[in-house]
């Protein structure tokens, strides 16, 4: 019976140790490649609908399948190549052993054999990813080559039209050298085939290589040498846009040593690619080895040696000389390359002379009529002053740096419209300052910005409110110029601060909403709001939320309500994101400014075209070039490194701050580059004409474009070659004054101000001779655009160089220095110089060319010591007007300070010029009471105090979300700074110019 239920040997079931690690490693590898599969999918799923969303899909599917296809075409082209050799080598492999063979390699042998077929797939399918993956990524390459548009204008040296070198140059060094690439890899694969076969025996003294084995590395080895000769006929063009110790270009070692040797090693690779296919038939290695030594040879004499023999025995002794006509051509194409070959220059007397300096009440009027526009609140010094006064909650924040742009609005005083600089801030949303930071809240609740934010650049109020800044737009300002208009939205949900993404949109009409608005000062209630614009991509399907769960990695876009049938989520919303993505051939501004549209805020960005590969230009880091003191990154997208020669301001693009809407006009129609990328995605970009004119007034002349221009104008302005040879006209960008180890960035002011005419809106800078500190020059750019004559553009876009004749004109760093040590500015400014305050901070140093001369002109900060809700106060601006310095409250009072003038604008300075006070406060305590009681030291100290627990229970009323009090509380205390300035200004020296006594009133002193 026991038999039955025992089991025969032949029965029983064999396991195999290793079955169940195998399983799971077959089951982990693919778990692997279905999540990268998965992700993969999801990545490219949820950018097609993004570019639907935004309106251009077919930019997404004209770098898909260009991709694809280049992927595919030399993936499978070096897959084949090493395929087919490695096929070869083993079909013409020995059919018998043959003795002397290496013994050890029977082992490897006898392993691949069975698998050699999945080998040979393998090892092809990887090198073909690998090179696909190379492929894909040169796309702008293929796409410049195949649209390329005509330059019609031709190189110096070889005939040629630049587009040759710009566009189709590229393509072909990289087809060739991926030729030779392909050969390198297929003769390795067909030499470890053919040893392992028995093809190649290293060790016999004779006979190492198989009959089969010399023809096929002949073969392969003649089309790396075939393939070596094109590319030193392509290296010949590469003469004009190499790099030289003197410029970027063709030079007389060039094209006198260079170009020579290059020819001769063309030929010579010829005659070595031909001996080798004549050793398919010769069966012998002497000439083909003869060919290839001659060729390394010639490469290291003639390639390498004989160049720098005629550079250092020609060249060098007369370098003057010899490269006169190559300096010329660089400066020729170099100007034409950066667009400064037009640039206007004309001589200019900086210093006034003594006829010109106004020496009675109407001449220093007329002088004050040419500064009226300009700008003396410093962006990037109120940035806090914003910050603190107009962000009624703490999560609301504005940029680092604040824009300045111009508006038509109407003067109060004439009634006429003219252009006024503002400087501008979104209000975004910051949200490292929410308290709860849950999914819910960060991607639901808190999910935009609200409103604008201006100031009126050329004004200092008389009352000295909210920073001695009077507002264009705020939350407590009466008249508003932008939330007046009709139909304005000043929801903001795109931005340089926007959340990464946010899911919008509520189940029902019926449903609360939930997205977190800006509530007034006057609002205790928070405001809810749902977006309801057309941006964002529609979640509402099982299947997207799976995708979209997948590419942001969360899993709430499957689980959490707030997702539901009618969201749509947003991302990608920064504006320099969204153009990028959108244009990935453009250059795109690191700075986009907000201008108010029609009712709508609308970013404004400036798309470059560049290259690296102009003839005989230039080439320079275009990080190098822009680098300044408020630079912070490039941006730049378009070439391997960030090194140029060619630069154009070709498009002009905006992004709706509501909905995101992307639009993109052409700006320089001419650009060949331009054209050629319209050519590759027809439809994206629109026409300049259709610029709307409202959008037109907005139009400035890019900020980074002139930085490179003025880079280059510091060496190029010299267009004669013995000069610029010498150098000894050489300009440099000059320091920062206010900031060590950076160079002074360019403004944007109004120049050419006269009483009638309102200027021209202008981005402007300096020059100084190199290594000194004197200036050189002024230059600036038409950045003012008429909308009614923009068919023609006037001047827009010309940039004017004043060259200054004076010798002992001073430069920024001294002009400087000059104005904050002159002893009237030094006692004035005494007061934030002693113990427990904080020194001034000196604002931007403006240079403003008038028609008598340079002016400049620099605004001066205070910021309370001690406190985290401080910000800074515009408290004085300092003028110099050829050796005079005086200092006021705003540039009239300035001036008339330098000048030794009294300002006659009584209605302007509201009793703030010198000799203007009446006796009041003289000595007095508040309220015009004597004040024996109190020394004047012990009064500031009283009001500082006060000032102090002011701004304390300001800060308390903030964190309380109380904004009615905090804004009460904090007006409050500025008034006791001012009272405190006030008495200390005349305790100093009596009236000083730019005193402004202040009668306390019982809301301010609490009396």
């Amino acid at each position: 019976m026991s038999d039955l239920f025992d089991d025969e040997p032949g029965d029983v079931e064999t396991r195999r140790p290793g079955s169940r690690a195998r399983a799971l490693v077959i089951t982990g590898v693919v778990l692997v490649v279905g999540f990268f599969a998965l992700t993969t999918f999801a990545t490219i799923y949820t950018d097609r609908l993004w570019y639907d969303e935004v309106g251009y899909g077919q930019v997404f599917s004209t770098m898909l399948w260009t991709r694809i296809g280049l992927f595919l075409v030399f993936g499978l082209f070096m897959a084949a190549a090493v395929a087919v050799n490695m096929y070869l080598a083993y079909r013409f492999r020995p059919l018998f052993r043959i003795p002397g063979g290496d013994g050890s390699v029977d082992r490897y042998r006898d392993a691949v054999t069975p698998i050699r077929t999945w080998l040979l797939a393998g090892v092809a399918t990887v090198v073909g990813i690998f090179a696909g993956t190379s492929a894909l990524g040169n796309w702008r390459t293929y796409l410049l080559w195949r649209h390329s548009q005509p330059f019609d204008q031709k190189d110096a040296y070889f005939d040629k039209d630049i587009s040759f070198y710009v566009f189709s140059l590229p393509w072909w060094h990289y087809v060739v050298d991926f030729v030779m690439a392909a050969a390198v890899v297929a003769i390795l694969a067909t030499a470890v085939v053919h040893y392992l076969y028995g093809g190649i025996r290293l060790q016999v003294q004779h006979d190492r290589l198989s009959g089969a084995a010399q023809v096929q590395f002949s073969v392969l080895l003649g089309i790396f040498v075939l393939a070596k000769g094109v590319d030193y006929y392509l290296d010949r063009f590469d003469l004009v846009t190499n790099d030289n110790s003197l410029f970027t270009g063709m030079n007389y070692t060039g094209e006198n040593a260079l170009l020579p040797a290059r020819n001769i090693l063309m030929g010579v690779a010829l005659i070595c690619a031909v001996l080798f296919f004549l050793n398919i038939w010769r069966r012998t290695w002497q000439l083909p080895s003869v060919g290839l030594a001659l060729l390394v040879l010639s490469a290291i004499l003639l390639g390498m040696i004989w160049p720098a023999i005629v550079q250092n025995f020609q060249v060098k002794p007369t370098e003057a000389d010899k490269e006169e006509t190559y300096i010329q051509e660089n400066i020729d194409a170099t100007t034409q390359a950066y667009d400064i070959a037009d640039v206007e220059s004309e001589d200019y007397q900086a210093i006034p002379d003594e006829s010109a300096i106004p020496d009675d009440a109407r001449a220093l009027t007329a002088l004050q009529s040419q500064l009226d526009q300009v700008p003396v609140v410093d962006p990037k010094q109120v940035r806090e002053t914003f910050e603190q006064t107009q962000q009624p909650q703490v999560y609301y924040s504005v940029a680092p740096v604040l824009d300045v742009d111009r508006y038509k609005l109407t003067d109060p005083e004439s009634g006429q419209v003219v252009e006024t600089p503002l400087v501008l801030g979104v209000r975004e949303l910051d949200q490292d300052e929410i308290a709860d930071r849950n999914w819910s809240n960060l991607h639901t609740v808190y999910t935009h910005g609200e409103g604008i934010i201006a100031a009126y650049a050329n004004e200092v109020p008389a009352t000295g409110d909210s920073g001695n800044i009077r507002w264009a737009e705020g939350i407590d300002s009466d008249d508003n110029v932008f939330t007046e208009q009709e139909g304005f939205e000043p929801r903001v949900y795109y931005g340089e601060q926007s959340p990464e993404y946010s899911v919008v949109g509520k189940s029902s009409e019926d449903a609360d909403d939930v997205e977190l608005g800006m509530n007034s000062a006057d609002e205790e209630e928070e405001q809810a709001t749902t977006y309801d614009g057309d941006g964002g991509v529609d979640v509402g399907s099982t299947f997207r939320q799976l995708m979209y769960a997948v590419k942001f990695g969360e899993t709430n876009f499957l689980l959490s309500g707030r997702v539901n049938g009618s969201s749509r989520v947003l991302y990608n919303r920064d504006p320099q994101t969204r153009v990028e993505k959108v244009a990935p051939w453009l250059t795109v501004d690191g700075d986009p400014y907000p201008a108010v549209i029609d009712g709508r805020i609308q970013w404004i960005l400036d798309g470059y075209t560049t290259t690296d590969r102009y003839p005989n230009s230039q080439r320079e880091s275009f990080e190098s070039m822009i680098d300044d003191s408020l630079q912070d990154d490039t941006g730049l997208q378009t070439i391997p490194t960030d090194e140029i020669n060619y630069m154009r301001s070709a498009v002009k693009a905006t992004v709706d701050a509501y909905d995101g809407t992307v639009t993109l006009y052409a700006w320089d129609e001419e650009d060949p580059i331009l054209r050629t990328w319209m050519s590759a995605f027809p439809g994206t970009v629109k026409p300049r004409a259709e610029i709307p004119d409202p959008l037109m007034e907005h139009l400035r002349y890019p900020e980074d474009l002139f930085k490179v221009q003025r880079y280059q104008l510091a060496r190029y302005h010299v267009t004669d070659a013995s000069d610029f040879y010498e150098g000894s006209e050489r300009w440099e960008v000059p320091a920062d004054p206010e900031q060590t180890g950076a160079l002074q960035p360019p403004y944007r002011v109004f120049t050419g101000t006269t009483a009638t005419d309102s200027g021209q809106w202008s981005l402007t800078s300096v020059f100084v001779p190199r290594g000194k500190g004197n200036l050189a020059s002024f230059v600036s750019v038409d950045s003012d655009i008429d909308a009614n004559t923009a068919e023609e553009y006037d001047s827009f876009g010309q940039i004017q160089v004043l060259n200054v004749s004076d010798a002992n004109a001073d430069g920024p760093g001294q002009v400087a220095n000059e104005m904050q040590q002159d002893e009237g500015v030094s006692d004035t400014l005494q007061q934030f110089r002693v113990q427990g305050a904080t020194p001034p901070v000196f604002g931007n140093l403006l240079t403003v060319p008038l028609s008598s001369g340079l002016i400049n002109i620099q605004p001066v900060y205070a910021v309370r010591p001690g406190a985290t809700s401080s910000f800074p106060i515009l408290q004085y601006v300092i003028v110099r007007y050829g050796a005079d310095v005086g200092i006021g409250r705003d540039i009239p009072l300035a001036l008339a300070d330098a000048l030794g003038l009294e300002a006659q604008d009584d209605e302007n300075d509201n009793g703030q010029n010198p000799g203007d006070n009446n006796g009041q406060n003289n000595g007095q305590g508040p309220g015009g009471q004597p004040g024996e009681e109190q020394t004047p030291e012990e009064r500031i100290a009283e009001l500082l105090q006060d000032a102090s627990d002011l701004f304390d229970r300001a800060e308390e009323a903030q964190s309380r979300n109380d904004t009615a009090e905090w804004a009460e509380l904090l007006e409050q205390a500025e008034e006791k700074v001012r009272q405190a300035l006030t008495i200390s200004a005349q305790r100093d020296g009596g009236d000083q110019p730019g005193d402004q006594p202040t009668e306390p009133t019982d809301e301010s002193t609490g009396e």
